[in-house]
């Protein structure tokens, strides 16, 4: 099965680290995003990827296409009998990347569209290139062929941006609830998508809006609830905290080992 990492948005809510590169390329401990969210897929025995690129989408090309000489030592032969010899392996040995170019504001749906020829007639993945979970991938896809239908969507319950007052009749102020979860589910991304998706998708129109509405109003979207770890990389305060919990060994989307 294959996983569509969305990789084309502007990322203008984070211009400090997105002037220069996609938001997916944004580093987290060294690593671009992009990285951690196939780590993530790889643990669960995910390696084929297909990656829509359009904002600064030749940041992403080169990355892939020097993927060896970032991650190995080699020597390499000049001149006309240009020849390079690599010397070690990494450990993203056996990974497939599709990269393809979507155009550079095309929405989120019609990305999904245009990756068409390489995923058609297969059941596949998506999810966005700019948020880390420690999503179970074995169970969203179990959960998924449970149902028998077109769409699955990952939710989570977030916490809320602000701390809470809980406020007595007469007014006296009870007490004081840090930041809780709300009540209120939100997409999180990680679908697991059948090849009918393709009869709701067009290049003009954003995968949240009336592609999902209208999976819906047909009976054709089910929630899986994740629980557990779920952090968008909207900010640059995301940003900061996101690399906070990777330098201090507190990065729950690290499921792999290595």
């Amino acid at each position: 099965m294959k996983a569509v990492i969305l990789a084309g948005g502007l990322g203008t809510r984070l211009r400090e680290e997105t002037e220069f590169r996609p938001k997916p390329m944004v580093e987290i401990g060294g690593k671009p995003i992009l990285w951690h969210l196939m780590k993530l897929f790889a643990h669960h025995s995910v390696t084929d990827f297909v990656v829509p690129i359009g904002y600064r989408g030749e940041v992403i090309r080169d990355y892939f296409l020097n993927y060896e000489a970032r991650t190995n030592d080699f020597t390499i032969g000049l001149g006309n009998t240009h020849r390079i010899e690599y010397h070690t392996s990494h450990l993203e040995t056996g990974w497939r990347v599709t990269v393809v170019d979507t155009g550079a504001e095309t929405p989120t749906g019609g990305r999904v569209q245009r990756v068409r020829p390489y995923v058609d007639g297969e059941r596949f993945m998506t999810t966005y290139g700019d948020g880390l979970a420690d999503i179970d991938i074995d169970k969203l896809v179990a959960f998924h062929e449970s149902h028998g239908k077109l769409a699955t969507m990952t939710t989570v319950h977030p916490l809320s941006r602000f701390g809470v007052v809980e406020i007595e009749p007469d007014g006296t102020v009870a007490r004081f609830r840090e930041k809780p979860q709300t009540e209120d589910a939100v997409n999180a991304g990680f679908f697991v998508f059948e090849p009918g998706i393709f009869d709701y998708l067009s290049d003009d129109v954003a995968l949240e809006r009336e592609p999902l509405e209208a999976l819906a109003r047909d009976g054709q979207l089910a929630a899986f609830t994740h629980n557990g770890f779920w952090q968008p990389m909207d900010t640059y305060r995301e940003f900061t905290m996101l690399n906070a919990l990777w330098s201090e060994g507190d990065a729950a989307w690290k499921v792999w080992s290595d």
